[in-house]
């Protein structure tokens, strides 16, 4: 049987307002209120916890041109507020970096936008855990202890801030159809492939009508991390 949703506030409105404020919040905290207005939107993109993309959506009224900061609600479930909302503000570094530094290219988490992330309390790391490179195509973070970020959530918590929504954990269906897409690389020339993840895989490009060297493709990690 399936919960009954008790709350008389339309549901849309509160979960969005609630970015909102958060991100109205951390504008002024931690960017010194220098950002430009956004839309912050929920996308399930697989493998990333968020994106940044610059003049996503354009006016049908008026002639101008918002950027998207999306999350992903997939990754809240497990995760405490503290920690999807660091998301945000990750990925308020990019528009950050859009409105006031030099833009990289496209997704790429470069030295100005780690700087940036250390500056608010975020350490930037590929693996998420101290000791990861700061830069790179794939760059999450991790929250520094006693940090601007850190201690701005613990005010904006005080005031008693609370998300309202995350994703519903996935059935067995689900998960057996996300195991059985392993993405797997050639080690020699990046070739792509999906598969299961106990399947063995001979890399085509690398070993054609019989010539060639036999690779054998390489599984790569499901972690979800920072998309952009």
């Amino acid at each position: 049987m399936k919960p009954r949703v008790t709350t008389k506030e339309p549901i849309t409105p509160a979960q969005y307002r609630a970015f909102q404020e958060a991100y109205d919040f951390f504008n002024a905290d931690l960017f010194g209120g220098s950002l430009p207005h956004v839309l912050v939107t929920l996308q399930r993109h697989a493998k990333a916890r968020g994106y940044f993309a610059p003049e996503r959506f354009t006016g049908r009224i008026e002639n101008t041109a918002v950027h998207e900061l999306a999350l992903n609600p997939d990754s809240f479930t497990g995760r405490t507020d503290e920690a999807i909302l660091s998301t945000l503000a990750h990925e308020m570094a990019h528009v950050w970096q859009q409105a006031h530094g030099t833009p990289p290219r496209r997704s790429y988490h470069d030295r100005q936008w780690a700087a940036k992330m250390k500056e608010i309390g975020l350490q930037p790391s590929t693996t998420g855990e101290p000791g990861g490179q700061e830069t790179g195509q794939s760059v999450t973070h991790y929250i520094l202890p006693g940090g601007r970020y850190a201690r701005a959530y613990a005010k904006l918590s005080a005031k008693g801030f609370k998300l309202h929504w995350q994703s519903a954990p996935a059935g067995e269906q689900a998960k057996a159809k996300k195991a059985s897409k392993t993405k797997f690389t050639c080690p020699e020339c990046a070739q792509n492939a999906w598969a299961k993840a106990d399947a063995l895989l001979i890399c085509g490009n690398c070993y054609e009508d019989g010539e060639g060297d036999i690779l054998l493709m390489v599984a790569e990690p499901s972690d979800e991390a920072e998309a952009a």
